[in-house]
């Protein structure tokens, strides 16, 4: 039976309510751009589209008291995010889609672009993909005869401190891929990006291996933590 209750129109959420905290928020966001929004708030708006029953405020203050940044929370590990108390699954997917979007990007800056003329989007593209990661990852830009990307792929993941890397394996996938160069790239999860011996040693097999099949190594980069070090420029190739 129809009561005076559904005759009245419907209200606007209270300007106190956890939703009109939400509408505020996306209400600036829109109007003011991404700089008018902290980046607590940020993760808020990110975690509330996937947990639409929770508060997310003080799971966006946890996992920033915790991991210390914006950035270093959408590149944690999953296992260390769902430690975080009222993350689960969805929370995480959210997050970890915030990633990918950003990488996606940032990928878009140098995809169908000669990498070695436009090197400075190529080292933010590399830190954002492997500055924070936390066990050694080796990766491989692989370039076309006119420089251009075709593939970036992961070769190789290993420990703290060492990927094992296989030359043959390397240049198997060149051939694959009908690449005429290539980029190598590694991670130092100490943050300091000078080269090992083992690296160095490494990069020459790679190179001695692929120039019997007329493939250019142009460089090869190590990626510490906001910094690092080309081959090419120290020399060492």
């Amino acid at each position: 039976m129809a009561t005076l209750l559904d005759d009245l129109p419907d209200r606007p959420p209270s300007p106190l309510s956890a939703e009109g905290h939400r509408q505020r928020l996306r209400a600036r966001l829109l109007t003011a751009g991404p700089e008018s929004v902290a980046d607590h708030e940020l993760l808020e708006m990110v975690l509330f589209l996937a947990l639409p029953r929770r508060d997310t405020k003080p799971i966006a203050r946890a996992l920033l008291n915790r991991f210390g940044s914006f950035a270093n929370v959408i590149t944690a590990p999953l296992n260390e995010l769902r430690g975080v108390d009222g993350m689960g699954e969805a929370g995480a997917a959210a997050l970890k889609t915030v990633q990918a979007a950003a990488l996606r990007l940032m990928r878009s800056e140098v995809q169908d672009r000669p990498v070695l003329s436009n090197w400075d989007q190529l080292m933010s593209y590399l830190n954002a993909v492997l500055a924070r990661e936390r066990v050694e990852q080796f990766r491989i830009l692989f370039l076309d005869n006119r420089n251009r990307l075709l593939a970036d792929e992961a070769q190789a993941r290993g420990t703290v401190n060492h990927t094992p890397v296989y030359p043959r394996e390397v240049a198997k996938r060149a051939l694959e891929l009908h690449a005429t160069a290539l980029i190598l790239v590694h991670n130092h999860p100490s943050g300091d990006p000078t080269p090992s011996r083992a690296d160095i040693e490494m990069t020459r097999e790679i190179k001695a291996a692929l120039g019997t099949l007329s493939v250019v190594v142009h460089d090869h980069v190590i990626v510490g933590n906001g910094r690092w070090l080309s081959f090419q420029k120290e020399g060492l190739l």
